[in-house]
């Protein structure tokens, strides 16, 4: 697929809500539908980048601004300094979908993830939100209502709205 900008939508929810369970089993249904689609995540707490006994985590140790690895299949680069979601969005031009994971805050259109158990109700502003993906008797506030223990439905749905926003049918 790849035409034009990647087309970028949060997974969001709160807490413990199955965001990361949502997301890893939609990928592989997106990637079947040619779906080229990338991650970013924001963790609330300090990473260790790279395990301080390799190359890259002891040069990263010794005050590198910066250190990257790759081979034939992959790469990732390490930096310091503060960055967002908006600054690592044009390092995936290859993308045809972006998923953020978490940001239920940011302006970003977004399914959220509404959990029984977890989450009592929608947590993120009405106007950002494509779809919930639940698992309680939602009503839908207008939105659609998708369900939670059905990746492959919610992956449709994704693909959908991917090839509509990019113009394709």
């Amino acid at each position: 697929m790849t035409v034009g900008k990647p087309i970028v939508v949060a997974v969001s929810g709160v807490k413990n809500s199955g965001k990361t369970t949502l997301i890893e089993g939609i990928l592989p249904h997106l990637s079947a539908a040619g779906i080229q689609t990338a991650l970013i995540k924001h963790d609330g707490h300090a990473f260790q980048a790279d395990p301080p006994d390799t190359d890259t985590g002891r040069h990263f140790g010794a005050g590198a601004c910066g250190v990257a690895i790759f081979d034939e299949e992959k790469s990732k680069v390490i930096r310091r300094g503060p960055v967002g979601a908006e600054a690592l969005i044009p390092l995936f031009p290859e993308a045809d979908l972006i998923l953020l994971e978490g940001f239920k805050s940011s302006p970003r259109p977004k399914l959220e993830v509404v959990r029984a158990g977890n989450s009592k109700e929608p947590v993120c502003a009405p106007e950002t939100v494509l779809a919930y993906v639940t698992d309680l008797p939602l009503e839908g506030e207008g939105r659609t209502v998708l369900p939670l223990n059905d990746p492959a439905v919610v992956a449709a749905w994704l693909v959908s709205y991917t090839k509509e926003q990019r113009g394709e049918s």
